[in-house]
């Protein structure tokens, strides 16, 4: 308990975020005997207004860069724990590369909080952010123009991914339409600055590809590598 609350400080500190109370909610199967469960929230403040990101400024044409993920980060747990429940060795189970399957579903979420003001600070005419946790790939489309997002580049999934689809027995679609699969963040910018925008990602030790581009037309994500698409009706968000 005493590493969790140090990490979660340390996550804090390093977004140059406050912390402090909050509720504790209800999960079946999860918070029972001898157990607890911490969430949190956030309340930001941008300042200068200017630097507000919202999906006012994407247009067609508009590059989107992809940012490589640590792994399963925070969504798909459910998931995974089913998996291992199924698993003789359970968490312990290893990987085909030798790590636990609960230590891989435990590794650290990227921040990229300071990465984004670096990126502001350095003039990138940032259009549109988008993270790509819960609902995968699909994530990315919800901005509410009309525009078709074409990926013609992905990070290779992590083990634990390839681990979590030969266990659960799901397809390409069900895994990219869930988890990240390899890349957490999108980052929406003109070509223009996509060189510029790398260099400072390598310098806040980050990956990144320049995954693909927006266009015109119905709202959608094509994946081209895996000949995936995700109509903007497969995704439900308030």
């Amino acid at each position: 308990m005493t590493d969790f609350i140090t990490g979660w400080k340390k996550a804090c500190d390093f977004s140059d975020a406050t912390w402090g109370g909050g509720e504790t909610p209800t999960l079946k199967g999860v918070i029972c005997k001898n157990t607890v469960d911490l969430g949190g929230s956030a309340i930001g403040i941008i300042s200068p207004s200017n630097r507000l990101i919202t999906d006012n400024k994407l247009v067609a044409g508009d590059r989107i860069l992809f940012l490589k993920s640590n792994g399963i980060n925070c969504n798909g747990i459910s998931l995974a724990r089913a998996v291992a429940q199924k698993l003789p060795k359970g968490y312990t189970t290893k990987l085909s590369n030798g790590q636990m399957f609960g230590e891989a579903i435990l590794t650290k979420t990227n921040i990229y909080a300071k990465l984004i003001q670096d990126l502001l600070d350095a003039k990138i005419d940032i259009h549109y952010i988008s993270n790509i946790t819960g609902h995968g790939l699909r994530k990315i489309m919800r901005a509410r123009g009309n525009f078709t997002y074409i990926i013609e580049k992905i990070f290779d999934p992590q083990e634990v991914f390839l681990f979590i689809q030969k266990h659960a027995g799901l397809s390409d679609y069900e895994m990219y339409e869930t988890f990240n699969m390899g890349q957490d963040y999108a980052i929406f910018l003109p070509s223009g600055d996509i060189a510029k925008a790398q260099k400072i990602i390598i310098q806040n030790k980050f990956q990144s590809i320049d995954a693909g581009y927006i266009k015109s037309g119905p709202r959608q994500v094509i994946i081209k590598p895996k000949n995936i698409t995700f109509k903007s009706e497969t995704l439900d968000l308030r």
